[in-house]
């Protein structure tokens, strides 16, 4: 698939739509400002911290988790193919005082000028919107420095995932919008895996992302069933 044409226009529409809620903690995007803290903890604790590393953040949309590791030191690249994202997250650089690069790119075409310059490279929630996700993989992969580490979350496929992503987050539940995520879409860690190893990389870390209805909080833990965080690694 080309540079060109690995964006679902559909998606990058569905994320323009509702661009000016990306800092309302109450808004559709209130998942992600819940569970950013655990994603943060999780990628300071694989990379034994952030300060001074140099971080692409692939997908980056509002800046939620571009920012919060610029808090931790880290020098923060971020990218995304939906212009209004872009611009609320560059507004919002003016809130914080943070400094993040945002660029409108896709991974494939910014790794064509940028090979082997970050020494973490990070692509959440993104895998299961685009048309190849595979292409995002490799190119993130190109992206790093000899050591780098790449930092990848996405939904599982199973009838578990199903139930809980789609019919209950969408439907019973409404934390996210009907039609944000379709079942086809979500890969199997096994398929990941299956692809890293093909460009010299291992998965050293799988921590699943599990939500309790009962107390509303996001926890990491050992069930990957549904939402997973995976950590890769260049073999030695």
């Amino acid at each position: 698939m080309s540079v060109e044409t690995n964006v679902d226009p559909l998606e990058i529409d569905k994320f323009q739509s509702i661009a000016s809620r990306w800092w309302d903690p109450e808004s559709e995007f209130k998942p992600l400002h819940q569970i950013n803290p655990h994603r943060v903890s999780y990628i300071e604790q694989q990379a034994a911290g952030l300060d001074g590393k140099r971080v692409l953040d692939v997908g980056c949309g509002g800046g939620i988790l571009a920012e919060a590791l610029a808090l931790k030191g880290a020098r923060v690249t971020g990218i995304d193919m939906a212009e209004l994202s872009l611009q609320v997250a560059r507004l919002h650089l003016h809130e914080s005082g943070l400094d993040v690069d945002y660029q409108l790119s896709t991974v494939e075409a910014f790794a064509e000028q940028h090979q082997a310059q970050f020494d973490i490279v990070t692509c959440l929630e993104l895998l299961e919107h685009v048309p190849d996700p595979a292409s995002i993989i490799s190119s993130a992969t190109r992206l790093l420095k000899p050591g780098g580490i790449l930092f990848l979350s996405t939904i599982n496929r199973n009838p578990k995932s199903f139930a809980l992503a789609i019919l209950g987050a969408e439907y019973v539940l409404r934390l996210l919008p009907r039609g944000t995520h379709e079942y086809r879409k979500f890969i199997k860690p096994s398929e990941i895996a299956a692809q890293l190893r093909k460009l010299g990389l291992h998965t050293s870390d799988i921590t699943g992302m599990s939500y309790n209805p009962v107390t509303r909080r996001y926890a990491l833990g050992r069930d990957i069933d549904v939402n997973y965080l995976l950590t890769a690694r260049f073999d030695d």
